[in-house]
Parts: C-alpha cells; structure tokens; sequence
C-alpha cells in the first residue's frame, strides 16, 4: 500500500516500484551479479544477461556471487523471503525477472521506457497527473478502487487501449473527452458516480472511433431511450455492460438493447444468441412501449414456528370477557415512490429507513393513525427520498401450526433510482402478531340488572318478613322463575355486540433479506427466513386450578401408597382411544412435541421482464406480445 500522502498516479507507481525492489537483491546490480555485467570481462561474460554457456556458467561464477538460475529461484519460490509481495500482478514478476537478467533495462527511468501494463489498485489515488505521461508505451492502464473524481485526458498516455476505473468517484466525463486516447478499445466506469442525460453525450464514437468494450454497470443512468441512442454511433462496440443501473429495472430493458444495437455479441456478461434478437425482433421500432417503470411481485408463503397463543390466554375463574383474539401477518418493506392501487388487504403505511439498518419494531398508533414518520419528526425530511420505505402489512389470518399466507402483490416503482437504492439496501421481513381485546358494549346494563337484582332479594327478605299466605308466596315465586327464564332465553337469542380495542402489534421475527441480486441478472429471490427458536415464558398456572390440585392431593394422601402408585401407573400408561402403544413409541411422541420449531416464513421477490415466459422456441416478436397484453 501506498502511504497516506500517496494520492496521485506518478507517486503510487513510484512506491510501486520500490516495494518490488528492482535494484535490491536478487535483483539489479550488486556484487552479486557484477562479473556478468562488467564490461572490462572476457567477451564471453561481457554479454548482457544470458549469454554465456548454460553448462559452464556455474562453474564460472566468481566465489561471492550467484548464478542467473539461482537468483531466480529465489523470486519464483513462496517461501523466500524475496517472493514477490501480495496484490502484485504477472508484470511485476517480469519486472523483475527482467532486473535479474537485464537490470540496466529497469534501471532508473529506463524503466518507464519498459512498462506496457500498469496496475494500481486500492492506493488511494485521487489524481491522474501529467507525470504519468513518461510511460510513452503504455497500453494498459487499471486504476480500479480507488479515489478518483476527476480525469484529465491530457494526462494520459496517447498508446492507451485499455482503461479501467472501476470503483471510483467519477460523476462527470468532461475532462476525460477533452482530448480521450484515440485507440482505446475499452473503457471501464463501472461502480461510479455517473448519471443522464448529461453524461449520454459523451459515449459517442466522436469520442471512442475504436471502442470494441464498454463497462457502465452500476452507476445512475436512468433514460434508456438517450443512451441507446448516443450508443448507437458506436459502429465498432462489441461488449456492453450496463447492469446495476436504475433504467436496467425497465421490463423491456434487455430486449430494446438487443433489438436497438445489432452488431452487440455481450450484453451484461450473457451472449446474445440468433434466437434472442429473433425474439426481440422489431422492438426498437417501438419506443413508445419503454416506459420508465419497474414492475415487481412479492410473494409470501407459509409461516411456520409461531407459539399456540391458546395456551397463554388467561381469564379470571368464570369471567367470559374480554374475548381475545390472535391474528399472524408479515410485514415487509418496499421502495418509496411506488404507485399504489387502492388494496385492503394490504396496510400501506411510510416509515423512514436508514441505508444500512431500518427499523424493526413499528410504531402501531403511528400505523393506525396513518402518520408518517416525516411528519413525526421534521428533521426526516431532510433524508432523500432514495433511503425511504413503505411498510405493507399481508392479511392477520388465525394461528395454526402451518399458517399459509398465499400472499401475492405487483408493486409498480416508478422511482427507478429509489427501487435502486432499496434493493442495494435490502428489505426487512417481519412476523407480527396481532391481539385484539372485544368487550360487551352493553356492559353497563349488565351491571344495572346485577343490582336490580340484589334489590330484589333484599325486598324478598323484606316481605318474608311480614307474614304472607302461602297459596299467595309460591304463585309469586313461579311467576318470578318463569321472568327469570323468559329473561335468559331472551339473552341467549340475543347476539352480544362488542366492541374492540386498538390492536396490539408484537414483532415475532424480524430480519433483513438481500434484494442485491436483482441488479445483476438475476430476476428472482427466493428465501425461508429463519428467526430462530421464539422463547416464550411459560404460564401461570390460574389459582382456581392450583387449589383443585390440593384438594386432590389432601384427597390422594388418604389412600393407601400401593393404591396411589397402582392409579399413577395406569394414568401414564393407559392407551388412547383403546390403541396400545409400547414405551418407545410414547417416548418418540413426547420428544417429537417438546421438540422446539423455529419460526420461518417463506418470501419471495421477483422483478417481471417481459414477454413472461417467452423462450426461444416463441416465434413471435416482443412487439405482437406487448401488442396483446396491452
């Protein structure tokens, strides 16, 4: 590595060159090898390099030195301690195979005269200087991984064929087609800072006459249209890689590119065959079908691993309300700026999502309210929009032990550089767990009757009291049952209305899914999400129940200790339902139940190309496809 103050080309190449130590030994000039080289020597050692007899050279050399063979020797083995440093290229071993064998040819400037090929990776270099003008035969220049903004072409050697900035900063190429190499066949400005239109006038062939390669991948180019048009002029261009870019999310973004670009072999690392242009055939005619959108399909599947929540529900020893239930959704989140459609089974709420790591746990009255949290907290409107997400919610379906959501929603972005920007970051899935508590809404007429009620009986114990015939007493007190019964049945045949609290939202499982894949060439992620094994605490037994449990332990200790053990014995081992089951059986059952089920869900994202489906065996055009779907 270079150090700190390295930031332009001239100094990494010349830091370069010192980590290979071509005038230290075993390589360059030294008493180790002067004998070969001086010129005062018999004229059989007087040839540079190798020329003396291979079968008296080593009886030929001088006590104190060391033939050719074993100075390369020591370069080629890993194990010596002059083996070339790490990250070094196949040249740099020539290089200094060369210092070994011709070391005036690489002696000080002479070198520059030498090198055809120059690789300067992750040095940190923020300038391409005019210093680099001194490798007059450079024909490969790679500078990948580094700081660069900004290149000036007047720098560059003219013998350039091969240039390579990928991974870089560079935003603009003003300053690189100012006066750009004129035999350059390939160009890489992959991972970069670029973006259109303004930057689509530059990649013309009054630029690059001789361009065969072109590398654009993951950068900002959005108009498809504009760069297809500007590539066009490119009569010698071969290879094209554009991936990664917003306008590479398009439907129809492969087939205008084949259709519009003809004599193009590679397309994002993918041969273009006869079968691909037959299928994409009169497309560019067309451009009015481009539209500068993206269309994506969500899928979720089954859940599985999520606690019985029946075995935690606790009421009071004859209480009927409140009525709890138990729904199970997924929440995951999607790129801001999408046209949405009106859905209800689908809860669409904003949320502002960091870059690196968004939020899990959501906040439930925000949600029911609809309040964004831009709205929340004004400072997060600051944020671009590229770093912010929508929350959708799939259908609460009950609990089971296999809860198959069959869930399925088109997304249409219509932000491209957004959708870019959320699929770099990924998504975040979520089981959630939603409870909702129903009370009665007519509670309070209940409680009125309860003391209307207790008014009676005090009446009752009043007037028995005062004396009061008996034929009179038992008329009343049919007649009283008889209301008392009307009254039950009528409560019976009377539906209860209740009425329910806000739900109570719960994060069961959360965690990140990468969408990266989806920028490449990839079309579908398809993945189970693992959370993990939920630990639940386990509840508490409810009184009523642990005082029954005594009442039968006082009732068991009566009982002879044979006839406890005898009823113990038939308890666990009685069948059910009159089937018999051996000892290993039942142990297998038992571990099978206590055997914990981590909680995963199935979820699936797939970007649509179209024609969906289309192969090569189709023989009709995008066009007549496009043509009928629409």
């Amino acid at each position: 590595m270079a150090g700190p103050g390295c930031c332009s080309v001239s100094a990494a190449v010349r830091e370069h060159l010192r980590r290979l130590g071509l005038q230290d030994f075993p390589c360059g000039l030294g008493s180790w090898n002067k004998s070969r080289f001086d010129a005062r020597t018999s004229p059989r050692r007087g040839r540079p390099g190798l020329g003396t007899d291979p079968a008296g050279q080593e009886e030929d050399v001088p006590p104190g030195e060391e033939s050719p063979e074993v100075l390369m020797e020591l370069l080629s083995d890993q194990h010596s301690p002059w083996a070339l440093p790490p990250g070094c290229s196949p040249q740099d071993q020539q290089l200094r195979e060369m210092a070994v064998l011709t070391p005036k040819l690489v002696r000080g400037s002479n070198v520059f005269q030498v090198l055809r090929s120059l690789r300067i990776v992750g040095k940190r270099v923020e300038e391409v200087d005019e210093g680099l003008l001194q490798l007059r035969r450079l024909e490969e220049l790679i500078l990948s991984a580094n700081q660069i903004s900004r290149i000036t072409s007047a720098n560059l050697p003219r013998t350039l064929k091969v240039l390579e900035l990928c991974c870089n900063a560079v935003a603009d190429l003003r300053d690189l087609c100012a006066q750009p190499p004129p035999e350059l066949q390939h160009l890489g400005l992959g991972y970069n800072r670029l973006c259109g239109p303004s930057q689509d006038k530059y990649l013309t062939a009054a630029f690059w006459p001789n361009l065969v390669s072109l590398d654009l991948s993951f950068n900002n180019f959005t108009d498809l249209l504009g760069l297809v048009s500007q590539l066009s002029s490119l009569q010698k261009l071969r290879i094209l890689v554009l991936q990664g870019n917003p306008l590479a999310l398009i439907p129809a973004y492969r087939g205008f590119l084949v259709d519009s670009l003809p004599k193009l072999s590679i397309l994002d690392d993918i041969h273009i065959g006869p079968d691909e242009r037959q299928q994409f055939h009169g497309l560019a005619k067309q451009p009015e079908l481009i539209r500068s959108e993206a269309q994506v399909v969500v899928s979720v599947g089954e859940i599985k691993g999520v606690p019985d929540p029946s075995a935690h529900q606790q009421l009071e020893a004859g209480s009927k309300f409140p009525v709890i239930t138990y729904s199970y959704c997924v929440m995951y989140e999607f790129a801001e700026g999408e046209e949405t459609e009106d859905d209800t089974s689908t809860e669409v709420t904003k949320i502002h999502q960091s870059p690196v790591v968004a939020t899990l746990d959501v906040d439930s009255s925000a949600q029911d309210a609809g309040v964004t949290k831009s709205q929340q907290d004004p400072a997060a409107t600051e944020e671009p929009q590229a770093h912010s997400a929508k929350v959708f919610f799939t259908p609460g379906l009950p609990w089971a032990a296999t809860i198959d959501c069959s869930y399925r929603k088109e997304h249409t972005a219509k932000d491209l550089v957004g959708l870019k920007s959320y699929l770099e970051a990924g998504t975040v899935v979520s089981v959630v767990e939603e409870k909702v508590l129903s009370w009665p809404v007519n509670a309070e007429p209940e409680e009125s009757a309860v003391t209307n009620k207790k008014a009676g009986q005090r009446l009752k114990k009043d007037s028995a009291k005062s004396p009061v015939p008996r034929g009179k007493q038992k008329e009343k007190e049919k007649e009283k049952k008889e209301k008392e019964k009307k009254e039950k049945e009528k409560k019976k045949k009377k539906p209860c209305n209740l009425r329910s609290d806000p739900p109570i939202r719960t994060t069961l499982g959360s965690g990140r899914v990468t969408l990266d894949a989806l920028l490449a060439t990839e079309d579908l992620v398809t993945t189970v999400c693992d959370f993990g094994i939920l630990s639940i605490e386990q509840p508490v037994q409810p009184p009523s129940l642990e005082e029954k449990d005594r009442k039968k332990g006082k009732d068991k200790s009566k009982k002879p200790k044979a006839e406890r053990e005898n009823q113990a014995s038939q308890k666990t081992t009685a069948p059910a339902k009159g089937k018999k089951k051996n000892k290993a059986s039942v142990e297998q059952e038992e571990g099978q139940e206590l055997q914990p089920v981590p909680l995963t869900v199935q979820f699936q994202m797939q970007l649509l190309r179209w024609p969906a489906g289309a192969g090569p065996q189709s023989q009709e055009s995008v066009a007549t496809v496009v043509g009928k779907t629409q």
